[in-house]
């Protein structure tokens, strides 16, 4: 198993439209990746516009494939649109 913590600060004013095609692109992987276990965006109680999307795949060949997906790909221009920095991707191994 394969996690991944994806932290994302979203600029002033953006956050309807990143969680409207976010929402777009979760239904995508949920309903084409059966290597993926879990694709839940959260948004930070503590920190303002920020938000962590929690994935789980079920192997590296699920995470590789996730990231080739033509709707991985073309959701870039949007995360580009409405990012307030660069994302914190951290990569985490399942333990049992």
């Amino acid at each position: 198993m394969i996690g991944v913590i994806a932290t994302l600060r979203i600029q002033e004013g953006k956050a309807s439209e990143f969680e409207a095609f976010f929402t777009e692109l979760a239904q995508q992987v949920r309903a084409n990746e059966a290597g993926n276990v879990a694709y839940q965006l959260t948004k930070s109680r503590s920190e303002p516009n920020t938000y962590k999307v929690l994935e789980l795949y079920k192997d590296q060949d699920a995470l590789t494939h996730h990231g080739g997906t033509d709707y991985f790909k073309a959701a870039g221009p949007k995360f580009a649109a409405v990012l307030g920095g660069r994302p914190e991707i951290e990569y985490l191994d399942g333990v049992g």
